[in-house]
């Protein structure tokens, strides 16, 4: 029996970026207090996993576009939380995690593992593995698989 008061939705891109906009806000409203978005936090974790990558990369990892992938590593920048250098062609972008990057990673991974485990605790060690492993595919399939159509 389903004792929500949101209704559900019958388009599954509805209901997923309904369910980000929510969780973006639950992880936003933590990570504030820290001067960090969780889009920023991402970057951060993925840098930190990979060491240097190109923004391309960085961009396809993350399924974001561009425009909104290049205003965030400029304000990452300014802030001193990622070092950047150009590849042989121009137009390339290398990028890895700079001093105070790994200090604001540092800083902001508890209120993370809170988060985390709050959420991991309301949906269950199954129903988190499980929700992590359809998200991935779905990204999967939307992203590698011709957009599916």
């Amino acid at each position: 029996m389903n004792t929500s008061s949101l209704p559900i939705l019958p388009c599954l891109c509805g209901s997923f970026r309904r369910t980000s906009r929510a969780l973006t806000r639950l992880y936003q409203n933590a990570l504030r207090p820290l001067g960090l978005r969780p889009t920023q936090l991402t970057i951060l974790q993925v840098l930190s996993r990979t060491g240097e990558l190109s923004q391309g990369k960085l961009g396809e990892m993350l399924a974001m576009d561009s425009t909104s992938l290049t205003r965030t590593l400029a304000i990452m920048s300014r802030q001193g939380w990622i070092t950047e250098r150009r590849g042989e062609d121009r137009r390339e972008r290398w990028l890895r995690l700079a001093g105070g990057g790994e200090r604001k990673l540092r800083s902001a991974l508890p209120v993370w593992e809170r988060v985390q485990s709050r959420l991991r605790q309301r949906l269950g060690d199954q129903g988190w593995d499980s929700l992590l492993q359809l998200t991935h595919h779905l990204t999967d399939m939307a992203t590698t698989q011709g957009g599916l159509l």
